[in-house]
C-alpha cells in the first residue's frame, strides 16, 4: 500500500498492473518492483491514498479485484497499467464487473532508454507500449467508459491529470451519496429550476427531499442568545462589518438574526446528514430575512447550495465543492445577470440576490444590510465583494426530459471597469470565450440554465472526466467554439445519447 499527502482521508484509488504468468517468477518480481517505483512516484502527487494491488496475471484474480472495487465504499476509482502484454481475454469479465470509474495509465519504468544495452530480455520487461494497446483495444470492444492519460509519471503534466481525473472520482462519489434539502418547493413558473428527482437519483445517486420551511424555522429560533452571541463575535473578528451592525449599532439585531438564521441551518443540515440546500424567496415561512450572509458562510464550508429551490445547481455545487478540496481558487453558486455590450469590451456581470460564495473574493468581504425588492421580510444582511480576476469556467446542468446536460463555459475573470457602489451584492465580472457573441449564442443554442456552478479551482478537463464518469452529456464553449460547430455537436449527441439508450 502507497500513500500519498491525502487530502480526502476516507477515499482510496486502487492501482492495478497486469502482466501474465508467462514471462515466469524473475521477471514478475521485477514487475511488482517497477511497479512499486511508479505508483510511489504517482501517489506524491495524487490527492487521495493510493492502494497498490498484487500484479494481476490471470482473469479469475482480475475479476475478484474488481468486485472488490465496486463492494468497498472507500474505493472510488481504479488505475490501470498493463507493465507487460497482459492478454486482454483475462480482462473481459472484470472489465465488465467494474462499476467505478477507470483510468488507463499509458506509461512505463524507465524515461529514457538504455540503447546500448537493450536486449530481449529487456524488451519482454519493459513493454507496456505493446500491452497497453492490447489493452485499450478490449476496453474499446467492450465500450468501457474511462479516461487515458499517457505519459511518464515523472512528468508534472501527467501527474496533474491524473490527480484532475481522481477528483472527479471524489465528485462523482460525493455525488452518489449526497443528501440535498429544499426548504420549501422552487420559484412559481419556472422551468430550469424544475428536473426529475427519481432520474437524477437514478443516474448520479443524489436524494433531493422537500422539508418545509417552517421546520427550520423551528430549529433556527431555538438557536441559544450565547451561541448567537459568540458567532456574532466570529463576524466582526473575521468581516469588516458594518457599523450600524456592530454592537452597539441601530441594526445589530439583524446581524443577530442572521446568526440566527445560520445556527439554525448548520443544525439542521448537520443532524440529517445533508451536504446542500434550497431555498426559495417565495416560501420563507416565519423567517424575518431570506437567508443570505448564512448561505454565503455555508458555502464556503462546502456545502452545494442553489436559489429558488434550484436543486440541480445545488447538487452540482456540492459536487464541485468536493473536488476543489486544498486547491487555490473559489467555487460559488452564481447567475448571468446582465452584460456590458460595449464594442470590443463585451463583459458579464454575475452575481445573486445574496448568495455568492465568498471563497471567490478579492480580499476580505464586507458584511452589510440592505433592503431586498422582493420576499416581503426584512432587510437581510449579505457579504459584499468583487471575485478576484483569473481564468474561470461556469457550468450549469439541465435537465433535458431524456438526459441531463452539463453545459459549461471557460471565462476569464476582470476587475469592474468601474466602482460599483449602487449594488450591494457579491458580483464577479468576466469575459466569455471565445467572445460574447459566440458564448451567449452557444450557451442559449445548449439550453443552458440561468443558474450556474462559478469556479475558479476546477477546469474544463475536471469537467470532462465528471461527465464521463457520470454518463452526462457535456457542452463546452471555450476559446475554439463557434456557434455553427457547437449546433452540430449537440445533434451528434442527441442521437448518440437517444441510440444509447436503447443498447
Amino acid at each position: 500500500m502507497t500513500a500519498s499527502s491525502s487530502q480526502f482521508p476516507t477515499r482510496q484509488v486502487w492501482y492495478l498492473t497486469g502482466s501474465q504468468g508467462l514471462y515466469g517468477a524473475e521477471t514478475l518480481r521485477q514487475v511488482a518492483d517497477q511497479s512499486g517505483q511508479i505508483a510511489a512516484t504517482l501517489a506524491a502527487g495524487l490527492p487521495v491514498e493510493l492502494v497498490v494491488k498484487p500484479v494481476l496475471t490471470d482473469a479469475s484474480a482480475i475479476h475478484r479485484v474488481m468486485l472488490e472495487a465496486n463492494a468497498d465504499d472507500s474505493c472510488i476509482g481504479v488505475i490501470a497499467w498493463m507493465h507487460t502484454f497482459s492478454p486482454a481475454k483475462m480482462w473481459i469479465a472484470g472489465l465488465d464487473a467494474l462499476r467505478k470509474p477507470l483510468l488507463h495509465l499509458h506509461t512505463q519504468s524507465n524515461v529514457r532508454l538504455p540503447w546500448a544495452t537493450i536486449d530481449m530480455d529487456f524488451m519482454n520487461l519493459n513493454q507496456a507500449a505493446h500491452g497497453d494497446r492490447e489493452f485499450g483495444y478490449i476496453q474499446s470492444r467492450l465500450g468501457v467508459a474511462r479516461k487515458t492519460v499517457a505519459g511518464h509519471v515523472s512528468d508534472p503534466v501527467t501527474i496533474a491529470r491524473v490527480a484532475g481525473w481522481v477528483r472527479s472520482a471524489v465528485g462523482r462519489a460525493e455525488l452518489r451519496t449526497l443528501k440535498l434539502a429544499r426548504f420549501g418547493d422552487n420559484m412559481r413558473d419556472v422551468a430550469v429550476t424544475e428536473g426529475d428527482k427519481v432520474e437524477a437519483q437514478l443516474r448520479f445517486g443524489v436524494s433531493v427531499n422537500t422539508y418545509g420551511v417552517n421546520d427550520l424555522v423551528e430549529v433556527v429560533d431555538a438557536a441559544s442568545d450565547s451561541a448567537v452571541s459568540e458567532l456574532v463575535k466570529e463576524y466582526e473578528d473575521r468581516y469588516r462589518v458594518a457599523a450600524e451592525l456592530r454592537q452597539g449599532g441601530e441594526r445589530h439585531e439583524s446581524l443577530r438574526y442572521a446568526a440566527r438564521i445560520e445556527l439554525g441551518l448548520r443544525s439542521f443540515l448537520g443532524e440529517g446528514g445533508f451536504g446542500a440546500f434550497t431555498t426559495n424567496f417565495e416560501d420563507l415561512g416565519g423567517l424575518r430575512q431570506l437567508p443570505g450572509l448564512a448561505v454565503q458562510r455555508l458555502m464556503a464550508d462546502g456545502y452545494g447550495f442553489g436559489g429558488e429551490g434550484d436543486w440541480k445547481t445545488s447538487a452540482l455545487l456540492r459536487t464541485l465543492k468536493s473536488m476543489t478540496v486544498g486547491l487555490p481558487g473559489g467555487t460559488s453558486f452564481m447567475e448571468d445577470y446582465t452584460y456590458d455590450l460595449t464594442p470590443g469590451q463585451e463583459l458579464i456581470l454575475g452575481a445573486h440576490m445574496l448568495e455568492v460564495c465568498p471563497t471567490i473574493a478579492v480580499d476580505t468581504p464586507s458584511v452589510e444590510i440592505h433592503p431586498l425588492g422582493i420576499g416581503g421580510r426584512e432587510d437581510p444582511v449579505r457579504m459584499v465583494f468583487d471575485a478576484a480576476p483569473g481564468p474561470a469556467i461556469v457550468v450549469g446542468l439541465a435537465d433535458l426530459g431524456d438526459r441531463f446536460r452539463l453545459v459549461a463555459n471557460e471565462i476569464d475573470t476582470v476587475a469592474p471597469p468601474e466602482p460599483l457602489p449602487e449594488l450591494p451584492v457579491a458580483r464577479a465580472v468576466w469575459r466569455p470565450r471565445p467572445d460574447l457573441r459566440t458564448s451567449t449564442e452557444s450557451w442559449l443554442t445548449a439550453g443552458g440554465p440561468h443558474h450556474t456552478v462559478y469556479s475558479s479551482a476546477v477546469g474544463a478537463e475536471e469537467l470532462a472526466d465528471l461527465a464521463e464518469m457520470t454518463g452526462t452529456e457535456l457542452a463546452l464553449v471555450d476559446a475554439d467554439t463557434t456557434t455553427r460547430r457547437l449546433t452540430r455537436e449537440l445533434r451528434w449527441n442527441q442521437a448518440y445519447y437517444r441510440l444509447a439508450q436503447g443498447f
